[in-house]
């Protein structure tokens, strides 16, 4: 298969707060959420694979209830006028801004579709596993103005606005204010024993 990692990673992350175990892929492992971002084009092929990812992500009756919305050169500026003001400081460096939306009823139906989030959150997993594999990082938000998003995105009742996305290059933390780069580094998890019950 072909190596499809574009863009070679420019930082060196300190993972030492993560305790893996053995076995578990780097590509997850190795993966979060940084806010600092080199403002780097990602080419419209490049920016299909990682929403090619999502595609085929798991849902409940094979719904695919997940619609992102992603920003292009022209509309960046409006997508970032809808985050909240401490993560338009550091989204503004992002590649791409987009918002996660889902519809809330089942197509066949019409009846409510209680899944629908948790099939956007494999979506979302997915994208951002393809993403890695590309040398890119993703950030998922959750603050935004939701109602703003909506009507921007002109979503009726049907859909929802789950969360923001940022989507680019890492840098280094200095690009950072001072408050937000002493925050800048992977974050442990809790253990095993407290997320899973046997």
């Amino acid at each position: 298969m072909e190596n499809i990692k574009q863009y070679p990673d420019t930082i060196r992350p300190d993972f030492s707060a993560r305790d893996m175990l053995p076995g578990v892929d780097e590509l997850i492992a190795r993966r979060w959420s940084p806010r600092a971002f080199a403002k780097t084009e990602i080419a419209e092929a490049g920016v299909k694979t990682l929403f090619e990812a999502a595609r085929w992500a798991p849902s409940c009756f094979n719904e695919q209830p997940w619609r992102f919305y992603v920003s292009t050169d022209e509309n960046f500026d409006d997508f970032l006028g809808l985050l909240l003001d401490g993560n338009q400081a550091w989204a503004k460096n992002a590649s791409l801004l987009g918002f996660v939306v889902v519809k809330k009823t089942f197509t066949s139906n019409g009846k409510p579709n209680a899944y629908a989030e948790f099939d956007a959150g494999a979506a979302w997993m997915a994208m951002t596993l393809q993403a890695r594999q590309m040398g890119l990082y993703t950030h998922g938000m959750g603050g935004i103005k939701h109602d703003e998003v909506a009507r921007y995105l002109k979503l009726d009742d049907d859909y929802k606005v789950v969360c923001g996305l940022a989507i680019g290059v890492a840098a280094e933390p200095s690009v950072l204010p001072e408050e937000v780069a002493a925050k800048e580094k992977p974050s442990p998890r809790k253990p095993l024993s407290e997320v899973v019950i046997r």
